[in-house]
């Protein structure tokens, strides 16, 4: 993670990256661009990650990177330094720089039949 908090926008011409985002223990995988958030990435995908505010305050979508890196583009106020030291990152504000492995967020729910 970058301490700046801070990620360079992409135009929305210019090709975008993909990275693979899976779920510790075998959980589901998604793919995410380097240009939508992880939040986004997933629910395009089917999943249904608990989510509440979308803009990195209410902590609904908590979850910890345990392999690869994340940027913001704008600050993470929902996280005390020692959260985000931890790794702890906020999907719905976060955007994928790698590949991605992760811990369940709280609450969080497969769609029926998965």
């Amino acid at each position: 993670m970058n301490d700046s908090g801070q990620a360079p926008l992409h135009s929305i011409h210019a090709p975008s990256l993909r990275y693979t985002v899976r779920f510790e223990r075998g959980g589901p995988s998604f793919a995410a661009t380097a240009n939508q958030p992880l939040l986004w990435a997933a629910e395009q995908a089917g999943l249904l990650p608990p989510s509440s505010c979308r803009n990195g305050t209410c902590r609904t979508c908590m979850c910890r990177v345990l392999r690869g890196q994340v940027r913001y583009r704008i600050q993470w106020p929902g996280l005390l330094p020692e959260e985000k030291a931890e790794g702890w990152i906020l999907p719905c504000i976060a955007y994928a720089q790698s590949d991605l492995e992760l811990t369940w967020p709280r609450n969080f729910r497969l769609p029926a039949g998965a």
